[in-house]
């Protein structure tokens, strides 16, 4: 007779992770920032806008095209320039072989409009003669949210490491402390983990770190000439050697300082001699923006997320309003996944969601908690808390996460994820990044988390 199969024992394993990042300057960034400032102009005026608008750049030209409905009245023209300047791109020579162009320059840039209203077939099928609580998704399409309680924003710490990079790069040229940095750039972040039995996940040490930045010529450029409007003592650029230096100590050991693990520490302590360096390995970064590389709305959808950790159902963020699921959807499997982990349900969770146009219930609700839930819970009971607290509906995620407000810009760089929550104007920013209070789940039982889902209105809001 056969012996019965023995169980697998969990065990530990160290791994590396990584994670990439890019600045506001990059191209693609650049042009989800612009998609992002016409839906915010649209909304401003009409906070029931349906828009879809993407946008391209290319050497010193820009192209706005999509599909949108607004009784806003928008100037295409100004609304680019002034993301374009907002970013810090004000010079362009055509030329290549010149230090003086920074790859995009507000004043001189053709700028190109080919936008048409939506499609009345979608918009009949959608959300023409329905109330807010039963406008159908936009599209068919899968969503995710992911969190892990290794850092106190419950992001990973790879991802939240190259993102702050990139941040603290943008804060310390507008700033004037480094003038001589220019809006392209790039970070990448990979990280020694050790994996727990439970299937929770801990860093243990920084094991490389690349910062690739476009800067001004190294030992030529004067601030003068670099910074439009500066009028203080002359400077000179550094060397590529001192820049490095500057980068290593105001941008690394800066942002390090200011991400806090999850058991209180900053993560610098992670970082340290055995850390490898790479600051613009390939040398002098001069040419950068669209004139180095073209950009594209919805190119760094990783970038907007978890820096591959998690999973990601391929739809973009920027230029969409709430209806398009790709991005309402995705916030609101932020939120889900932030609370379970948060609340101390798990210590990691990943939450799908999925959509078919013009319906309003989301069609499936996946949750995967690695092995590390907690309290006595399992996955399931944790599908049905989810269930219980969170309506997924298109119109109610965008009630609840306040998400017709004029706000998306802000959101465009440097992740949706892992920021702090404000208001600011009256405007909920970051709302998803505001965890629900779940603590009350973990004292009951699976029959009790059954008993509260028979108990709620749930088949209003999710399918059987």
């Amino acid at each position: 007779m056969a012996e019965p199969a023995q169980k697998k024992a969990k065990t530990t394993r160290t791994f590396l992770f990584s994670s990439e990042s890019v600045n506001e300057g990059h191209p693609d960034k650049l042009c989800d920032q612009v998609s992002d400032a016409v839906l915010d102009a649209c909304l401003r005026e009409d906070p029931q806008s349906k828009v879809a608008c993407e946008t391209c750049a290319k050497d010193n030209m820009v192209m706005v095209a999509g599909e949108i409905t607004t009784k806003a009245k928008l100037d295409y023209d100004k609304i680019v320039r002034a993301a374009v300047l907002q970013i810090g791109y004000d010079s362009y020579v055509d030329d290549l072989s010149s230090v003086d162009s920074k790859g995009l320059c507000d004043k001189t840039c053709e700028v190109l409009v080919r936008i048409n209203k939506q499609s009345p077939d979608i918009a009949g099928g959608v959300h023409v003669g329905k109330t807010d609580m039963d406008v159908g998704a936009g599209d068919q399409g899968i969503m995710f949210g992911y969190a892990s309680d290794e850092t106190s924003d419950c992001m990973p710490l790879t991802h939240s490491m190259a993102t702050r990079l990139g941040k603290t790069l943008t804060d310390v040229r507008k700033s004037g402390e480094c003038w001589w940095l220019r809006p392209d750039g790039k970070t990448q972040v990979t990280i020694e983990y050790l994996q727990h039995a439970d299937g929770s996940v801990e860093p243990k040490k920084i094991h490389t770190v690349v910062i690739s930045t476009q800067h001004a010529e190294p030992l030529k450029a004067v601030r003068s000439k670099e910074c439009a409007g500066y009028k203080g003592p002359e400077m000179t650029a550094p060397s590529m050697e001192a820049m490095n230096k500057e980068i290593e100590e105001k941008v690394i050991r800066r942002t390090l300082q200011n991400i806090t693990l999850k058991n209180g520490q900053p993560a610098l302590t992670l970082y340290g001699s055995h850390t490898h360096l790479h600051i613009n390995p390939s040398g002098k970064f001069i040419i950068g923006g669209p004139q180095g590389d073209a950009g594209l709305t919805g190119r760094k959808i990783i970038i907007d997320t978890y820096g591959g950790w998690g999973a990601h159902g391929g739809g973009a963020f920027s230029g969409k309003d709430p209806t398009k699921v790709d991005r309402s959807a995705a916030y609101i499997c932020r939120q889900m996944a932030k609370s379970v982990v948060a609340s101390g349900l798990s210590a990691r969770c990943l939450v799908q969601l999925s959509y078919a146009i013009g319906v309003a219930k989301p069609l499936s609700l996946f949750v995967e908690t690695y092995g590390t839930e907690k309290h006595g819970l399992d996955v399931d009971d944790i599908t049905n808390i989810l269930k219980v607290e969170f309506d997924c509906r298109p119109g109610a995620i965008a009630v609840s996460l306040a998400l017709r407000e004029p706000k998306y810009q802000e959101t465009a760089a440097y992740c949706h994820f892992g920021r702090e929550p404000y208001t600011k104007e009256g405007r909920k920013y970051f709302e998803w990044e505001n965890a629900m209070d779940l603590n009350k789940y973990q004292t009951m039982k699976t029959e009790q988390v059954s008993a509260a889902l028979k108990a709620s209105n749930y088949l209003t809001k999710w399918v059987d």
